[in-house]
């Protein structure tokens, strides 16, 4: 049986998703995410909400608008790790085919790897700096960095041996 707080956020998320997935889909351009980011909007107001007082409509926007921009702030660290790791590899980032290829490469990398790989290489991480992040000893992350490095190179073979001579990894 449902609680009362249970059945009333029923009744606020029926009334409320799909305005807030049409808010939400007309700035993403991209249903797979709206879809995402607008069921992350009733999670975060699941998590806070008390169940005495009413969740109002304009808060959930303003969740919905703070994902959306951290989801544009995601996207623009991807492509400014996509560009960092072409021209640590000592390509031209003006050469689209080596730069398509490389962010290809990211986009099928598992979530876990490209995280690590960002850490790494955007975000200039040491191994320790990593394993705090991660919450996991030095070992661990140093393990987990081999792991997404391999990932990478085996969809980027030429691009990697560039890129392991001027890393030394």
């Amino acid at each position: 049986m449902l609680s009362q707080r249970e059945l009333a956020f029923i009744a606020l998320y029926k009334d409320s998703y799909p305005r807030i997935h049409k808010y939400v889909l007309r700035r993403v351009d991209d249903p797979e995410l709206a879809q995402e980011l607008a069921a992350d909007v009733f999670r975060i107001a699941w998590e806070k909400w008390d169940g005495a007082t009413s969740t109002e409509i304009p808060w959930l926007f303003a969740v919905a608008r703070n994902l959306i921009g951290n989801a544009y702030r995601g996207r623009d660290r991807q492509k400014a790790l996509t560009e960092k790791i072409t021209a640590t590899a000592g390509g031209d980032p003006g050469d689209q085919g080596e730069h398509m290829a490389v962010e290809n490469a990211l986009a099928v990398l598992r979530d876990k790897d490209r995280d690590i790989l960002q850490l790494a290489y955007w975000d200039d991480l040491t191994i320790a700096e990593i394993a705090q992040v991660l919450d996991c000893s030095q070992s661990a992350a140093k393990v987990r960095l081999h792991r997404a490095r391999e990932a990478f190179r085996r969809l980027m073979p030429a691009t990697c041996e560039s890129l392991e001579q001027k890393v030394g990894a």
